[in-house]
């Protein structure tokens, strides 16, 4: 970056996030409620990931995907929460240009990772309902770790390129951005430069990075429950949907909050909601996901137990 480029005549040194709305008795209660999420995802996330590595009988694809789905959504959280809870701590909305290209890549890197992951995760329920004979020769440890290194790189990539587009503009004049983060849509509504070029790249990998993915969760999903109705047995085809029920609660959820943030308008009046259904997507989301999977997952909540058990031994012993 050379010298000047943020120069306060064509770009500003900071912004101000205007969050979820100047409304000063409001600040404690966010703060407060914006804290017990954040502690609650990381805690529940990193249990979830420990449990995974402890107990051999989580030693399995489907697990290690969760175990991954788990890490990704601590940092998830933290690149969103931590921001947001200095915010409400100090009243002080204002963060570097630096600060804020930092904060995008992030998000845009788990974002994508996440939607990828997700869709290695329903292939891998594909190939255990749909393909049981051949699951074991598919889907070895070799394949796992490729699909999930494949995730994590394929954000890094998508994010890195989208980035550096986005860091290119010029911001001047008004110097606030209407959300509680620095996301691509309201950073762009503050640019003053040429966007075409960033909009074009960000819409193209958009449509490969956001949209493939939903489309292999669609087709997985819209193969397994195929396969599912064609089990003879009531008793069959609840064994077989629960070992996939939770991941496709997460889907859906996921999915369906980041294609309305996407897709709706984001006028005056939708702005409002718009914030809402991101501080869904990007805080409730991860805080959600590992219930979902310890409340609806035998294995996960035998683990668990296994576990406490096994702690309460040991304090007893010694």
């Amino acid at each position: 970056m050379e010298k000047g480029e943020w120069d306060n005549h064509t770009s500003p040194v900071e912004f101000i996030l205007l969050g979820m709305g100047n409304v000063p008795s409001l600040q404690t209660p966010l703060f407060l409620l914006s804290l017990i999420i954040y502690l609650v995802t990381m805690a529940a996330n990193i249990l979830i990931v420990l449990l995974v590595v402890a107990d051999r009988h989580l030693h399995t694809p489907m697990y290690f995907f969760l175990g991954n789905l788990s890490s990704l959504e601590t940092c998830y959280s933290s690149t969103i929460l931590s921001r947001l809870l200095a915010s409400f701590l100090t009243g002080d909305s204002t963060i570097s240009v630096h600060g804020c290209m930092a904060q995008f890549y992030f998000f845009g890197y788990f974002l994508v990772s996440e939607c990828y992951l997700l869709a290695m995760m329903s292939y891998d329920r594909y190939l255990a309902i749909c393909q049981p004979l051949l699951y074991a020769s598919l889907m070895t440890w070799k394949v796992s770790l490729q699909l999930a290194a494949a995730s994590w790189l394929v954000g890094f990539f998508t994010s890195t390129v989208v980035t550096s587009f986005v860091s290119r503009l010029k911001f001047c004049g008004l110097k606030v951005i209407d959300h509680f983060f620095c996301d691509f849509t309201p950073l762009l509504e503050v640019a003053c430069s040429d966007t075409n070029a960033a909009r074009l790249v960000t819409f193209t990998l958009a449509v490969f990075n956001l949209v493939f993915p939903f489309l292999s969760n669609l087709a997985s999903y819209v193969c397994i429950i195929a396969a599912i109705l064609r089990i003879p047995s009531s008793v069959g085809r609840q064994k077989a949907f629960s070992t996939c029920s939770s991941h496709l609660i997460v889907v859906t959820v996921f999915y369906g909050t980041l294609i309305i943030v996407y897709l709706m308008p984001r006028t005056p009046q939708l702005r409002q909601l718009n914030k809402v259904f991101s501080f869904f997507y990007t805080v409730l989301t991860p805080l959600v996901n590992p219930l979902i999977y310890s409340l609806r997952n035998r294995e996960v909540r035998e683990a668990l137990k296994k576990q406490t058990a096994l702690k309460t031994f040991v304090q007893n012993v010694f």
